[in-house]
């Protein structure tokens, strides 16, 4: 059995000063695991916040080359935790074995994936404007500019990643990267995981060096607000539920001094199904849209929650296909009790809307959560019915049917952002709707062709975001190198002595980063 004593993580240090514990448990059964964890008291909210904050500047002064090595050396604490962690992660959190395997190594991916950034340079953004004295009417003064980490992250785990989007996930990696220093709270669903995840990081920090507080923890309900409303706290990342993003953002949003709330909120992402498509492969499409839609129980950001298709023979067939498929779903654990409480709430929500249809699945009951599949009238969606425009968190999805191209344009239009759209089409549907890509880019983060959301690959390229609410700033990402970029700030230098500058903006450019010099890419020194 793991050791586990559900103490908080400040400044290196354990601590548990309060008299509150909260209990970890069995997904699939309810039982209570044999593991407890004291609740932070506001005092140790504030004593992570504060160390977080020391370990700040000696942090981001770090070369990037040692942060890099700090991230390699979680990658690797990661990679070595065994089997009975695993079996550990899926008692909480009721995931399979395979699938927990399989975020592990996304995990460690994602650390490593951040390594390399950090060590080709490019995250820095360095600018370089030179002086020009002989210019006129004005001369120029020489400008410099790259990116610093903006400080300490309170991060938020995730229920339905336990490891790749919880304390060793995205957002932590990426604030690492950065340079900042993090506060994890952790998720109360798999609060065992967390811990052993988190002995990972404090082994792999003092391993490479680092500051004490570069990674701190603390647990409980209810301390999620004092953390985002602490002075030290510069920005913070949330993966969850709409409900819960809104108010984190409006928590920051009121402080004396606001701070950026990076939220991954709620996505129904849409799936258009155009008639050709159809016709060609109608079956093996409703096959395959099925097995996305229970995948994991459902429990993904990217889950296909609705489907949409123009009135014809060929969507009539299809309807009759996935409905078939659907019926023969069998039930799935979910992360935990409450999530199962939510998911049948949406449900019944869909099947007493009196333009919702219900067209396959098993009542739901029981400790299972059933597949279900739903139609409703377009009307509901043209009319903004809040019941269309926010996730049911599990495996369900809606059709809707429109009359042709142009209701189709008004059903996209009246879509909220999105964190995912998919095209299902051939190249002739592509060509009849050619007016649908340029729709559907103002409203996701991704466009699919031919593909299923339930994946994400974690690279360069890969966007994880989208317009309000699928996240609270469309400007970024939360999967990919590009998440960098939500924890970082330009600084400018005007006539500073080249001694002073940071290594990334010297003139003999020690570092041999790409950098744009006087409006050209260059990687040699000035």
């Amino acid at each position: 059995m793991p050791h586990i004593i559900g103490h908080n993580y400040i400044g290196g240090a354990r601590s548990a000063a309060g008299n509150i514990t909260v209990q970890s448990h069995d997904a699939s059964t309810g039982e209570a695991l044999p593991y407890s964890f004291m609740q932070a008291t506001i005092e140790e909210v504030d004593a992570a916040a504060q160390a977080a904050a020391a370990a700040y500047p000696a942090f981001r002064n770090l070369p990037a080359s040692r942060r890099a090595e700090f991230l390699e050396a979680i990658a690797a604490q990661l990679d070595a935790l065994d089997d009975e962690f695993v079996a550990l992660v899926t008692r909480e959190t009721a995931l399979p074995t395979g699938r927990i395997q399989g975020e592990r190594g996304r995990t460690s991916g994602q650390m490593r994936l951040f390594a390399q950034v950090l060590r080709r340079g490019d995250f820095y953004g360095a600018r370089i404007d030179r002086a020009l004295p002989e210019r006129q009417p004005l001369p120029r003064v020489d400008l410099r500019q790259y990116r610093i980490g903006v400080g300490p992250v309170a991060v938020f785990g995730a229920s339905n990643f336990p490891l790749a989007l919880s304390t060793a996930g995205g957002d932590t990696a990426a604030a690492l990267a950065a340079g900042c220093p993090v506060v994890f709270k952790a998720h109360s669903g798999h609060m065992a995981t967390a811990e052993l995840v988190a002995d990972a990081i404090i082994r792999a920090a003092e391993q490479t060096g680092m500051p004490e507080g570069v990674f701190n923890m603390i647990y409980g309900a209810g301390v999620g607000e004092a953390l985002v409303k602490h002075p030290a706290i510069q920005a913070v990342g949330f993966t969850g539920s709409l409900k819960g993003g809104r108010a984190l953002c409006d928590m920051a949003a009121a402080r004396p001094q606001p701070i950026p709330v990076f939220a991954e909120m709620s996505s129904i992402n849409p799936v258009l199904v155009l008639p050709e498509a159809l016709q060609r492969r109608g079956e093996k499409i409703a096959s395959e849209l099925a097995a996305s839609v229970v995948l994991g129980c459902g429990q993904f950001c990217t889950n296909p929650g609705l489907v949409i298709g123009i009135r014809a023979p060929e969507f009539s067939a299809f309807i009759e296909s996935l409905s078939a498929v659907m019926a023969d779903q069998p039930g799935q654990t979910m992360l935990n009790a409450g999530t199962l409480t939510s998911y049948a709430k949406g449900v019944q929500a869909l099947r007493v809307h009196p333009h919702i249809t219900h067209l396959a699945g098993r009542e739901q009951q029981g400790k299972q959560a059933q597949p279900q599949l739903f139609k409703a009238d377009v009307s509901v969606l043209l009319n903004g019915d809040p019941l269309l425009q926010e996730e049911v968190f599990g495996p369900t999805t809606v059709l809707v049917e429109v009359a042709d191209k142009a209701e189709l344009q008004r059903a996209l239009q009246s879509l909220h952002g999105q964190l995912t759209a998919t095209l299902i089409a051939e190249a002739g549907d592509l060509q009849t709707h050619s007016e649908l890509l340029p729709l559907l880019e103002q409203k996701v983060g991704r466009v699919l062709f031919n593909g299923y959301p339930t994946g994400v690959e974690v690279c360069d390229a890969m966007v994880h975001g989208g317009p309000y609410p699928a996240t609270s700033d469309a400007r970024g990402t939360s999967v990919g190198s590009l998440a960098i970029e939500r924890f970082l700030r330009p600084v400018c230098y005007q006539n500073c002595p080249d001694v002073l500058l940071p290594e990334a903006l010297k003139n003999a450019n020690p570092l041999g980063i790409a950098r744009l010099v006087d409006g050209n890419s260059h990687r040699e020194p000035i």
